[in-house]
C-alpha cells in the first residue's frame, strides 16, 4: 500500500470515528429528554389533579395541551423493526426539525440485516448529514426531505431526496461536487466504498432542484 492510500484510510478511519460518535450524542441527547419527560410523570398528574379539585377545567385542557406538546419533541417518530436504524433516523430527523426542516419519512426494515450496524449507521447518518446541509440554504418553508426504506426482494433499498437551490448539480469524475469545504468529501467516499464492498448499487442523480441518492444492498 504506497504511503498516500495509508494517507488517506487513516484520514477515512478517524472520520468514521468521529461520524459514530456524533450519533451516539444525537440519540443520547434524544434519550435523555425522555428520561426527563418521565421522571417529571408523576409531577404533572398531581398537578392536574390539584387543578382538577379545583373545578378548574381550563387549566387543566391548557396543561395537557402543554404537555401533548412537549411530548411530540421526544416521541419516536419512525419505528423501522431495525434498531440502529430507529436511532440514527429518529435523531437526524429531531435534529432536522429543530433547523425548520420538514421530513416525510417511511421506512420499513421487516428483517433481519446482514449488513453491519457500522455500516448501516455510517449510510444513513451521512446521506441525512448531506440532506440537511443542503436543505439550509433554502427558505424555511421549502425545506423538504424525503427518506424511504424497505425490503426488494433480498435488497435494502434506501432512497433520500432533498432540494437544492443550485438547481442540477454538476458531476466531477462522476461525483457531485460537495459545497461543505475541503475534508466533507469523506462521508461520499466512505458510502461508496461500503456499497462497492458489500456488492450493491448506489445512483446518484440531481433533475430539476433535487437530489436523490439511491442505494441497494444485497442481504443474502
Amino acid at each position: 500500500m504506497s504511503f498516500f492510500s495509508k494517507q488517506v484510510d487513516k484520514r477515512l478511519a478517524a472520520y468514521q470515528r468521529e461520524l459514530i460518535e456524533t450519533h451516539y450524542e444525537e440519540v443520547e441527547t434524544m434519550y435523555k429528554q425522555m428520561r426527563s419527560w418521565r421522571h417529571d410523570y408523576r409531577n404533572h398528574i398531581q398537578t392536574m389533579k390539584a387543578l382538577a379539585s379545583d373545578g378548574d377545567m381550563d387549566a387543566v385542557k391548557a396543561y395537557l395541551d402543554m404537555l401533548d406538546n412537549d411530548l411530540n419533541t421526544v416521541d419516536t417518530v419512525v419505528k423501522t423493526g431495525n434498531a440502529m436504524a430507529d436511532a440514527i433516523l429518529n435523531s437526524k430527523i429531531s435534529l432536522a426539525k429543530s433547523k425548520n426542516i420538514t421530513v416525510k419519512a417511511d421506512a420499513h426494515i421487516p428483517v433481519k440485516l446482514k449488513m453491519s450496524e457500522l455500516d448501516l449507521c455510517v449510510i444513513i447518518g451521512n446521506l441525512l448529514d448531506n440532506a440537511i446541509e443542503a436543505s439550509l440554504s433554502l427558505p424555511q418553508d421549502k425545506r423538504i426531505i424525503r427518506i424511504y426504506m424497505d425490503m426488494k426482494n433480498t435488497q435494502l433499498y434506501i432512497s433520500v431526496t432533498n432540494f437544492t437551490s443550485s438547481g442540477k448539480m454538476r458531476k466531477i469524475k462522476n461525483r457531485f461536487r460537495t459545497t461543505k469545504g475541503e475534508g466533507h468529501g469523506f462521508g461520499l467516499i466512505r458510502i461508496d466504498n461500503i456499497i462497492e464492498r458489500l456488492d450493491g448499487y448506489l445512483s446518484r442523480n440531481s433533475e430539476d432542484g433535487a437530489f436523490t441518492t439511491e442505494i441497494l444492498i444485497p442481504q443474502l
